[in-house]
């Protein structure tokens, strides 16, 4: 991963979740969906550093997490975040569970939550946010291994 390149991309390039939410095909094909409603999308982080890392946002371009969406908004948003953690959980059976709100006005304003699951044995200091830094390394799972494992999480993701 060029860090450089993708912070570049990321403060002055197009909003990438509104381009999923608008079905624009150069980032669709990058990224499994894994679940999708009128309001919402959940897809396989293209950056992961823990495996089966996934991101839920919603499809309106919303920046402030907590002060731009009123309660009845937020609620359906976390209650999402919840289904998919759950789903990651069932199938990669994590240490625990990372949900993170990451993003600034500055690059990738658009709110979206990362739910990240800790593999089981990963030593103390490669925990939390170590785990979670790109520039520690990111994981290139080919497409098919990608794809596969989206099959599994939406077979694993439980309903509303």
């Amino acid at each position: 991963m060029d860090l450089a390149a993708y912070e570049r991309r990321v403060r002055s390039g197009p909003c990438f979740l509104c381009a999923m939410a608008a079905d624009d095909p150069a980032y669709r094909r990058e990224h499994e969906v894994i679940h999708e409603d009128a309001e919402h999308m959940v897809f396989l982080a293209r950056w992961a550093t823990l495996p089966g890392t996934l991101l839920v946002a919603p499809k309106a371009h919303v920046e402030g997490v907590v002060r731009d969406l009123d309660e009845a908004a937020y609620a359906r948003l976390t209650l999402l975040v919840r289904r998919a953690a759950l789903a990651l959980e069932t199938v990669l059976r994590p240490e625990r569970t990372y949900l993170l709100s990451l993003g600034a006005q500055q690059g990738n304003a658009h709110v979206h939550w990362h739910v990240a699951g800790l593999p089981p044995g990963v030593p103390y200091e490669q925990q939390q946010y170590h785990a979670l830094m790109a520039e520690n390394g990111v994981l290139e799972p080919t497409r098919e291994e990608k794809a596969a494992l989206a099959d599994r999480l939406r077979a694993a993701f439980p309903g509303p």
